[in-house]
């Protein structure tokens, strides 16, 4: 599916499944229609709600109020072809957050070139100056513990430059698909090519693992980020957003 910029709302369904998969939140619940995930703090992916089905609009009255058991944010995520909904929770007030773009690629296209020597490590738990390197980007313990939690082959990617620890990732494969998340480099690091290596290392410790295809998630907002995966020829495959209500 990676070849294709138009992709029908199932194969987008998909992606979403995989991504969940290596990136997921602490309990589901589902109540009257509605997807709720309790996030235990660990971000919007992970505490965002979802109709149980796609282009449904369930009570959204209900969708409230098990967040607000949760003590969560009244937050939807809002998919391809989800119209009537993102139009229900306009009318209602919520507003736009943070339009993401997903990127992908067939991960031989990034196995070409290996990263110099010593320039990257997998490692799996993460070490504490990885951790310290997330601490930096807003990347707390919060987000490590949906690191742990997830099933399926994972690492952590470290990347040296100048010689410290100057980058980090983290890797899940899910359905042959490896899904890189919480890239992060310092910035007094950046344009030196840690990015790109970090990069390289999860492909080729993807291909070792037998995944075909690498996929990235990254908001619209993130211009290095999104200039980084197209100069890796990644592809745009889809895109979704948040609605949210203040408070």
């Amino acid at each position: 599916f990676y070849l294709r910029l138009q992709m029908t709302p199932n194969e987008l369904t998909k992606l979403f499944e995989i991504s969940e998969a290596t990136w997921p939140p602490a309990a589901f619940h589902e109540i009257e229609g509605w997807v709720v995930r309790d996030g235990a703090g660990g971000g919007q992916r992970v505490s965002s709600t979802t109709a149980a089905e796609l282009g449904t609009l369930p009570d959204i009255e209900m969708a409230e109020k098990a967040m607000a058991a949760l003590d969560q944010p009244n937050l939807f995520m809002i998919r391809k072809g989800e119209h009537a909904l993102d139009a229900a929770l306009d009318a209602r007030g919520y507003t736009v957050k943070d339009p993401v773009v997903m990127y992908s690629c067939p991960v031989k296209d990034l196995t070409g070139v290996k990263p110099p020597r010593v320039s990257t490590f997998n490692i799996f738990p993460p070490l504490q100056i990885m951790r310290e390197l997330w601490a930096e980007g807003g990347i707390g313990p919060a987000r490590i513990n949906v690191m742990l939690r997830a099933k399926g082959p994972k690492t952590t990617v470290l990347g040296r430059q100048n010689d410290r620890a100057a980058g980090v990732a983290y890797v899940g494969i899910h359905q042959n698909t490896a899904v890189l998340h919480a890239l992060e480099v310092s910035p007094d690091q950046r344009r030196q090519g840690v990015a790109i290596n970090i990069m390289r290392a999860a492909a080729h410790w993807a291909q070792d693992q037998g995944a075909e295809t690498l996929l990235v998630l990254v908001t619209q907002e993130n211009k290095g980020a999104n200039a980084l995966y197209s100069s890796l020829s990644m592809q745009n495959v889809g895109n979704y957003h948040y609605r949210i209500k203040a408070a």
